[in-house]
């Protein structure tokens, strides 16, 4: 049953044993990279897949598809090309969610919709845009999140790999990725190995997150408040800069925002982005 010591404040209302344990689901959640030998059955498959497909979508048009890496030369490349993380190699299940509005371009124009609106003067045939891109972002990530509660409910455990934005040129030709589809981003899924725990890790009070009525700019005080439990992990195992004195400002802006898988990134997502627009 969920322990309700994992919330900032105990629930006040009565909980069934549903509530329970899918509250319990959400909060031992935790990214698992490494994983047993074990198979993943097609039935649990089947599961996870029916599962990720009850995830909402923008107009329930499913502006998303995903690629279940199988082969193992293309997990192994993958691996290389997500900043060299062997773990995807090893991974039982891989997969690429897809920010994919090809599928509705296709539709339109294989089924006569594009012809006969622009033949009744209705409207005329327009590219995929920003906004379109937007939303297959977000019904891709949806799905991703969907199938992660669902492994977990399964016994799985999963890792999601933003890497996958990086090399886009490489992972295009790898997945033959048409114009309209994007890496959103990648999960990978295994059985955990046997006495083997994800670590836990801290999260930001809820009021340095949610914001009333409008944005805040959080203070100096407040963001040291919000990232502190963050920190002193970090601290605990000597993980900051300079002889582990510095700040967790410190340790993210030298390995994260500075670094050269984010630069990377940066520029992989600006050809994503311009192919998209452009073609």
């Amino acid at each position: 049953m969920v322990c309700i010591s994992m919330l900032e404040e105990p629930l006040s209302f009565p909980y069934t044993a549903t509530m329970q344990e899918t509250l319990q689901l959400i909060h031992q959640r935790r990214s698992l990279r490494s994983f047993s030998d074990r198979p993943v059955t097609e039935e649990t498959l089947r599961a996870l897949k029916e599962a990720t497909l009850r995830a909402p979508t923008a107009g329930n048009m499913a502006f998303y598809s995903v690629i279940e890496v199988t082969d193992q030369a293309k997990k192994d490349r993958l691996a290389v090309l997500c900043d060299d993380q062997p773990m995807i190699a090893k991974a039982p299940v891989v997969w690429v969610f897809l920010a994919d509005v090809q599928k509705w371009v296709n539709y339109f124009v294989q089924s006569g919709a594009v012809k006969r609106a622009e033949e009744a003067s209705i409207v005329s045939y327009r590219d995929p845009g920003m906004g379109d891109l937007h939303l297959a972002m977000q019904d891709a990530i949806i799905a991703a999140q969907n199938a992660v509660i669902a492994a977990e409910a399964l016994g799985l455990g999963s890792c999601y790999i933003g890497d996958i934005i990086e090399n886009f040129e490489e992972v295009r030709d790898l997945l033959s990725l048409k114009r309209f589809t994007i890496p959103a981003t990648m999960l990978i899924f295994g059985y955990p190995k046997e006495g083997r725990q994800a670590k836990t890790s801290p999260r930001c009070p809820a009021d340095t997150i949610f914001m009333p009525n409008e944005y805040e700019d959080l203070s100096l005080k407040r963001l040291e408040y919000a990232y502190k439990e963050h920190e002193e992990q970090r601290r605990k195992v000597g993980a900051l800069p300079y002889n582990n004195s510095a700040t967790l400002a410190d340790y993210y802006y030298i390995r994260k925002h500075t670094s050269a898988f984010m630069e990377e990134m940066d520029r992989s997502t600006r050809v994503m982005f311009e192919r998209w627009d452009k073609g």
